[in-house]
C-alpha cells in the first residue's frame, strides 16, 4: 500500500490533506487501536486512488453513485464482501467528518451497502477446555503467574485485547470485583470480574511489585523489561500456553472473549447483559452468539430427542 507521501505526488493535494487530517484525529482523539488505525489508512488510500482515477479533485464532487461504483469496482477485483464493508465503513466515517467539520453538504457513502456475506461464527472453547487451560498455565514461575492473571481476566470479563493492554492499577476495584474498561471510541464501561480472576490478579501484583522496584508505572500488566505489556507479547504468550496444554488450533485473546460471551448466554439467555459486558454498541453484533447457542441446542436435540433423526439414518 502506498504511503500518503507517495499518493500526494500523484493525487490532488487537497484530497490527501483532508485524509491526513482525519487520520490524525482518529489517532490522537478517538483512541482507536493500532490495528484499527492501519485499517482506516488502508481503506482511505483505496478511496483516494479510486476518486483520483475518475478525475475528481475535490471531496465535494463525490456523489453517492461514485461510492456505489467504488463498492462494485473492488468487488470485481476480488475484494471480499467483508473487506468492502470495511472500505465503506471507513469512507462513511471520513465523509461524515467532512460534513461535521468542513463545507461538505452531505455524506455520499451514507446508505451504501456492501455485498452480502455470511458471517463466520466465532471460534470458542468449551467450559471443560477452558478450565483445563487455566489450570494448566504454570503459575510456579513469575511469568506464569502474570500469564495466568491475563488469561483469567480475559475469560472472566470478555474484554478485548486492546482494552486489557490499556488497563491501569486503579482500573481494578477488588472490593466490588469489577474493572473499569476504556473501549472503542474512548467509551468507559464497568465489567464484573470473577473470584478466580481476582485472586490471580492479586497473586500477580505481588510479583509486579518486585519486577518494578524503582520503576513506577500505572500499567497493570508489564513485561520483564518493566514496560507495559504489548498486544503482540500477550498474543505470543497465550499461543505458547495453548500449545503447552495441547489445545487444538492457536489460542488467541478473542477466543476467550467469544467463549465468555457464549457460556454466559448459554447459562442466562440474557442477550442485553452480554451486550453490555462486551461493550457492543449495536445489539445485532451480540446476536451472533445466539447462533452459537442454537448450534449447541441443535446438537443436544439431535442426540437426545427420540424422534430427531429418521429411522433410515440409523
Amino acid at each position: 500500500m502506498q504511503s500518503l507521501e507517495q499518493l500526494e505526488q500523484q493525487i490532488s493535494t487537497s484530497l490527501v490533506a483532508r485524509v491526513r487530517t482525519y487520520l490524525s484525529v482518529i489517532t490522537e482523539q478517538k483512541n482507536y487501536s493500532e490495528h484499527t488505525q492501519k485499517n482506516y489508512y488502508r481503506q482511505l488510500a483505496r478511496l483516494l486512488i479510486f476518486v483520483h482515477e475518475r478525475s475528481i479533485t475535490k471531496w465535494s464532487q463525490v456523489k453517492t453513485i461514485h461510492i456505489r461504483q467504488l463498492s462494485a469496482f473492488y468487488f470485481r477485483k476480488g475484494l471480499s464482501p467483508r473487506s468492502i464493508a470495511l472500505l465503506l465503513s471507513a469512507s462513511r466515517s471520513f465523509f461524515q467528518y467532512l460534513v461535521n467539520h468542513y463545507d461538505l453538504k452531505f455524506n455520499p457513502a451514507k446508505g451504501v451497502r456492501a455485498p452480502k456475506f455470511s458471517r463466520p461464527l466465532p471460534k470458542t472453547i468449551d467450559v471443560d477446555q477452558v478450565n483445563a487451560l487455566l489450570e494448566g498455565i504454570d503459575d510456579g514461575e513469575d511469568i506464569g503467574i502474570r500469564d495466568k492473571a491475563v488469561a483469567e481476566l480475559f475469560y472472566s470479563s470478555g474484554i478485548r485485547l486492546a482494552e486489557l493492554v490499556r488497563l491501569d492499577l486503579d482500573d481494578i476495584n477488588f472490593a466490588e470485583k469489577e474493572a473499569r474498561i476504556t473501549g472503542k471510541g474512548n467509551k468507559t464501561r464497568y465489567v464484573p470480574i470473577g473470584s478466580f480472576a481476582v485472586e490471580a490478579i492479586k497473586d500477580w501484583l505481588t510479583i509486579r511489585g518486585v519486577w518494578l522496584t524503582g520503576f513506577p508505572t500505572d500499567a497493570l500488566f508489564v513485561s520483564q523489561r518493566k514496560t507495559r505489556l504489548s498486544p503482540r507479547s500477550i498474543q505470543q504468550r497465550l499461543a505458547y500456553w495453548g500449545k503447552a496444554v495441547g489445545m487444538n488450533g492457536r489460542l488467541h485473546p478473542h477466543k476467550f472473549r467469544h467463549s465468555c460471551a457464549t457460556h454466559l448466554l448459554e447459562s442466562s439467555g440474557d442477550l442485553r447483559a452480554v451486550q453490555e459486558l462486551l461493550g457492543h454498541a449495536d445489539l445485532s453484533t451480540t446476536q451472533i452468539y445466539t447462533h452459537l447457542d442454537f448450534q449447541q441446542l441443535a446438537k443436544v436435540y439431535d442426540k437426545a430427542h427420540p424422534r430427531a433423526r429418521s429411522p433410515r439414518s440409523k
